[in-house]
């Protein structure tokens, strides 16, 4: 039996490794800053997606995480995290498929993995735990690439 045009394939992909590949933990205003803790701090959080090619249909996909907290004007603490995974994909896979699972699905699957290191930083730095809500990687590919096509290629899919 072959597969029509309206029939969907299944694609083997593999994760090679997941890693840390750069962290940085800042506490600026510590000791000083724990008396303050009694005031909620405001946070921030920006996200990023990077993917690259390793040749022999093997790609990473970064996704970096910057977590940064303040109580007033003061600095409560700034986390950075580039956290990646290395994924084999089938070399026939079409650019835009190629794209779409490097830069949604792939930060998809690494981001569980990165937003416990990031709270078990700010944990052990001796703030209170944070929860860092899912993020929606389509809308933010869809935003970054300026088009809703993004959006059908992966309804299509």
């Amino acid at each position: 039996m072959t597969d029509s045009p309206t029939t969907p394939t299944q694609i083997q992909i593999g994760l090679g490794a997941q890693y840390i590949k750069d962290f940085s933990f800042e506490n600026p205003n510590a000791p000083q800053i724990f008396a303050e803790l009694q005031t909620q701090p405001q946070m921030s959080i920006d996200v990023d997606v990077m993917s690259r090619a390793l040749g022999d249909g093997a790609f990473e996909s970064v996704l970096r995480l910057k977590v940064a907290a303040k109580i007033g004007e003061k600095t409560a603490f700034i986390a950075e995290l580039a956290y990646a995974g290395m994924f084999g994909l089938p070399q026939q896979l079409p650019e835009d498929q190629l794209k779409l699972f490097l830069l949604v699905e792939a930060p998809r699957l690494l981001f569980p993995f990165a937003r416990a290191v990031i709270s078990n930083a700010v944990r052990e730095a001796g703030f209170p735990n944070i929860i860092i809500q899912p993020v929606d990687f389509l809308s933010l590919y869809a935003a970054q690439s300026g088009t809703v096509r993004a959006m059908q290629a992966v309804g299509a899919a």
